[in-house]
């Protein structure tokens, strides 16, 4: 089976966390780094998860799971180490149709969680489909080398010059002109060292000069 990858939105969506250990606080720091609204249930919490429920950054559902938790909520996660109680989590939330990850269970999962590579927006997903964690974290560490904070700034950058070329209603062919000029170009790599005059100077030659550079020297 090959799966489809997909990066999903979920700003304010109710999402369940089952389970009260160190794989249960990694996967709920992740969701909330994406605006996911956080149910726990599990026992036994860690001292961070106590804080977070104490904190009102997370809600608190009990020490137990319930079939009645999974009301309105769009995703799952059974992050125990009974997996008997991740499979009937699983079987529960399939019978609702809310999408369920059983961690180290792939048969219960209906998605699985790939090894993220982050800078800023820029997100590198390795998937072994499940086969080798260990080995999608190796290969994200060798990228990790090779994709440097530069490209956050970069791409910060690309985002708000993209925004202001797309206002000036030119033709598609000429916008996609610019663009990879741009990222053809060595701007990246010269972006360790933070925004130059000289880069201003280039940005200005291929950018029609509609384009308002003033700001980038301070991002």
């Amino acid at each position: 089976m090959s799966y489809y990858p997909v990066f999903v939105q979920l700003e304010g969506k109710k999402v369940v966390v089952v389970g009260g250990g160190n794989v249960a606080y990694r996967k709920v720091l992740a969701l909330l780094e994406c605006g996911a609204a956080i149910h726990l249930a599990g026992r036994e919490l860690t001292q961070a998860l106590k804080q977070m429920v104490e904190n009102e950054e997370i809600h608190f559902l009990g020490q137990e799971f319930k079939d009645e938790y999974l009301n309105h909520a769009f995703m799952i996660i059974a992050a125990t180490d009974d997996k008997d109680l991740n499979h009937h989590i699983s079987t529960c939330a399939r019978e609702r149709g809310v999408w369920v990850n059983a961690v180290d269970q792939p048969p219960d999962c209906d998605f699985i969680v790939p090894s993220i590579l982050k800078r800023g927006d820029l997100q590198i997903a390795i998937s072994t489909s499940g086969k080798s964690p260990a080995l999608a974290r190796k290969i994200r560490k060798r990228l990790e080398a090779q994709f440097g904070p530069e490209y956050e700034t970069f791409l910060t950058m690309m985002g708000r010059l993209r925004k202001e070329i797309l206002s000036l209603g030119l033709s598609q062919k000429e916008n996609s002109r610019i663009f990879q000029k741009i990222v053809d170009s060595d701007l990246l790599e010269n972006f360790s060292d933070g925004f130059s005059r000289g880069m201003e100077e280039y940005l200005k030659i291929i950018l029609p000069e509609e384009v308002n550079l003033k700001g980038l020297r301070d991002q």
